[in-house]
């Protein structure tokens, strides 16, 4: 692909994603209101949401657990959720009580043990999402044949339940009062409403949300199609070289990193394998290198083992200013490496100290759909490094 094709091809795949968002939530947006509804019930009894997922799904399952337990919006009481791991076939059945909620991930296509674990906890008085696959008792079809177009889907999909779990729980807890929900859903006012009517306000507003992400990535779409493109010839040329991507990120950003990097090593099928690790894919080294060293030095501390010249560090960050990921790309950039950054806001220090190399931004201040446009973007920049061979 010549340099005007390949930023065609940006924006061309950016934009698809649109219309496939809109469908979809329009035609799911009535039962993620049923399913919100009753997942705060059982929250309120004392269940927990358990995710688990393989291959790269299993980084869906990783995020499901920090977005409720650790939210993005200060204020919010944490969830309990819990990601399973790889063995969640073993410790499903041991941890699982009638009051829990449990989402099983797999894609492209179902997976045989989430559908047996998903069919063994619904027999045990569960509330089961399958995404995809056909045994959760909400059960939701791939979006698209394009596996990279799914996880997004779904990635909006467990941020809408996320956000919308929320306005049920207060709503129940306080019936006139909305709390830290009523800058998100002003339509709840002071006074009190019935139960059916903050339903249907909150699918409209589930459809508000696609559509701010639909809005954001036609932005990135104009903005940002030129500087993907640019980006995937630069790494192309260090992975021809013998490089490797070396990825980080913290939270929700962190679960971005270990879906990139499971999308290079293990890839959808007919794509080839990239080398790539991620840092924040080490439980044992970040815990040891913030309790000796510091929270700041977790991921610069593992590229110094990692790194060599013809390699790619890449940090994804919605702030574009958290310590670490500064200290990784500095330190990336003291050994050679080529600096990508994708980053929301306005980029952060990471923009304006120039640590990145190559910057792809989604200019907004709204976490979970900076999350969700960065995730469009590294698939994107994905698919054209398969291109670039």
């Amino acid at each position: 692909m010549d340099a005007r094709t390949l930023v065609s091809h940006s924006r061309e795949e950016l934009l698809r994603r649109n219309a496939i968002f809109e469908s979809y939530f329009k035609q799911e947006a009535p039962r993620l209101a049923e399913a919100c509804h009753e997942m705060s019930r059982r929250f309120l009894a004392g269940g927990r949401l358990l995710a688990f997922g393989n291959g790269s799904a299993a980084s869906d399952a990783e995020h499901v657990s920090v977005e409720f337990v650790h939210p993005v919006i200060v204020g919010k009481r944490a969830l309990p959720a819990l990601d399973l791991g790889p063995d969640f076939e073993k410790r499903l059945p041991v941890v699982l009580r009638p009051e829990d909620m449990v989402m099983g991930f797999a894609f492209p296509e179902p997976d045989a043990a989430v559908e047996r674990a998903l069919t063994a906890a619904r027999e045990r008085g569960a509330l089961t999402f399958a995404l995809t696959g056909e045994a959760g008792e909400y059960s939701f079809a791939p979006p698209d044949a394009d596996p990279f177009v799914t996880q997004e889907v779904f990635e909006v999909l467990y941020h809408v339940l996320w956000e919308t779990v929320h306005v049920f729980f207060e709503h129940r807890e306080q019936g006139h009062d909305v709390g830290n929900s009523s800058f998100l859903y002003p339509f709840l006012g002071k006074g009190e409403q019935p139960l059916q009517e903050v339903v249907r306000e909150v699918q409209d507003s589930m459809l508000q949300k696609v559509r701010e992400t639909n809005r954001l990535r036609a932005a990135a779409a104009d903005s940002e199609a030129g500087a993907v493109a640019e980006t995937a010839v630069a790494v192309s040329e260090r992975l021809r070289a013998g490089g490797k991507l070396i990825l980080f990120g913290n939270g929700g950003s962190a679960t971005d990193a270990n879906d990139l990097a499971a999308d290079c090593v293990d890839p959808p099928p007919g794509m080839s394998t990239i080398p790539a690790v991620s840092l924040s894919a080490e439980p044992a080294n970040v815990t040891a290198i913030a309790n000796d060293i510091g929270v700041e030095a977790i991921f610069a501390r593992q590229l110094i083992a990692h790194a060599h010249p013809e390699d790619v560090a890449v940090g994804i960050s919605t702030s574009g200013g958290s310590a670490n990921i500064l200290a990784a790309l500095a330190e990336a950039r003291k050994r050679g490496l080529l600096t990508v950054g994708i980053v929301g806001y306005d980029g952060g220090r990471i923009v304006g100290e120039r640590l990145a190399d190559h910057a792809l931004l989604v200019r907004s201040d709204y976490i979970p759909r900076i999350q969700e446009v960065q995730a469009s973007i590294y698939h994107v920049l994905r698919g054209l490094l398969e291109e670039l061979g």
